[in-house]
């Protein structure tokens, strides 16, 4: 899991957060790649290790993209923004300092374009194992002179994952769905037997 390039600000740490704290949950070894400065919450970074020890997972952090694509299986290069500077947001948005918040952004904005070269190519990928790793993205994807001018990923290596990266983001509205399940329904096994069992049409054909 790699921080991308992007020419946008303030993208979620959802992805990078989710991976280390759920992959190394089911035994999978996730390394974290990040320039200095684009840090995730140390809660996130606890579960993982504490998840490393049930499991017999390894968590690692590097600042070498290069290192976390060395013979690495699957490779998911995505943007995020810092977590202290998503505080700073949530913090100015409170306040209705609009004017903080612009400056806010164009100091995030400064601080990606200083790591231009972290980007998912066709050379990167040849450092992964046998260079024939899956590449993830969740959609939409920052896809070098195509989306923009530079960008998360190399238009050669997005088009060659296309088929997967639309089955990958298809299964986001399910997984929402299913959460939202989850949190509002106490015995969620009980409650879909009912209404198999009702029968009743969501909607009109």
């Amino acid at each position: 899991m790699t921080w991308a390039y992007s020419p946008s600000y303030g993208k979620p740490l959802s992805v990078p957060q989710g991976v280390a704290g759920l992959f190394t949950r089911f035994g999978m070894d996730v390394t974290l790649a990040y320039p200095e400065g684009y840090e995730i919450m140390d809660d996130v970074v606890k579960v993982a290790e504490e998840n490393c020890q049930k499991s017999g997972a390894k968590f690692t952090i590097t600042h070498d993209m290069k290192e976390a694509f060395k013979d690495a299986d699957i490779v998911y290069p995505k943007s995020w923004a810092p977590f202290k500077a998503m505080e700073e947001r949530t913090e100015l948005y409170g306040k209705g300092d609009l004017e903080g918040i612009k400056a806010l952004e164009k100091r995030l904005l400064a601080q990606n374009a200083e790591h231009k070269d972290w980007e998912c190519t066709e050379e990167m990928m040849k450092l992964t194992k046998d260079g024939k790793a899956l590449y993830l993205h969740c959609l939409p994807a920052d896809i070098t002179d195509v989306s923009c001018e530079a960008g998360e990923v190399a238009a050669s290596v997005f088009d060659r994952y296309r088929d997967p990266l639309y089955k990958q983001a298809s299964f986001k509205p399910y997984i929402i769905a299913a959460m939202i399940f989850l949190a509002k329904v106490k015995d969620p096994a009980a409650k879909l037997l009912e209404l198999e069992k009702n029968n009743v049409k969501r909607w009109n054909a």
